[in-house]
């Protein structure tokens, strides 16, 4: 369907549910103002049409080159690596994350009577919306700033919590948490493939959960097979004097 102003914004929520996204910033109303067309949409809300035009134009280019934002996490430097993971999947979570909380609360409380899995849905995005939040904290405050040290220091540090190692493993632990619950979210959505009869919050949020799956297996990937078996390295040939 080529983008224009007379598809209605249910229908280009339809076809794309990323396209969700824009609109939700614009306050645009695609669920239930879903039959009205994107010109009245926007007049409604006193926006110019073009411009929504060009922010679906380029969200629907970001969707197509997603492929592409693949970088090479073995050729970054630890500093390097933690700005990153910072940077593209922290800031991603603490902004995708209070959004998704939203619609599945939502979709729960409109159509879990329709399909009683949703509930395990909401449950699982609900418990891993919490521990991400502390594991970030964690991340950000305890265990980056060791690795940033790590890999400017001639010596081993003397960390307050030992080892790197220590921490790491409760990181590991945690991202065990996280790929349970993306497991559940997925198995209880088939996939992520929506009903027939779901309507376009419903498609929104799932679109988000498979988003969110690809983004935290990004991330874990990330930090479990590079970020700390490196980290861990380093201390090693710190502290017996063979740092290359």
């Amino acid at each position: 369907m080529a983008l224009d102003l007379q598809t209605t914004v249910g229908e280009l929520v339809k076809e794309r549910p990323a396209r969700s996204r824009i609109l939700e910033h614009l306050q645009i109303d695609y669920c239930c103002g879903g039959k009205l067309p994107l010109s009245v949409a926007c007049a409604r809300r006193g926006i110019d049409p073009q411009l929504v035009l060009q922010q679906l134009r380029e969200s629907d280019a970001r969707a197509s080159s997603s492929d592409a934002e693949l970088v090479d996490a073995d050729a970054m430097a630890l500093t390097e690596l933690v700005d990153h993971i910072e940077q593209t999947h922290h800031a991603y979570l603490k902004a995708e994350l209070p959004r998704l909380d939203a619609l599945t609360k939502k979709v729960n409380e409109v159509h879990g009577s329709t399909d009683p899995r949703l509930a395990d849905v909401r449950r699982a995005l609900v418990a891993l919306y919490q521990e991400i939040s502390s594991h970030l904290m964690k991340e950000e405050q305890i265990l980056f700033p060791m690795i940033r040290q790590l890999e400017s220091a001639a010596s081993v540090p003397a960390f307050h919590c030992g080892s790197v190692a220590n921490p790491i493993q409760q990181m590991e632990y945690e991202h065990d948490n996280a790929g349970n619950a993306l497991a559940i979210m997925h198995e209880s959505t088939d996939g992520y493939q929506p009903p027939e009869w779901a309507c376009n919050t419903y498609r929104a949020m799932l679109d988000g959960l498979a988003h969110l799956e690809r983004d935290l297996h990004q991330h874990i990937h990330k930090e479990n097979n590079v970020l700390f078996p490196k980290a861990i390295r380093l201390e090693a040939e710190l502290a017996s004097g063979q740092r290359a």
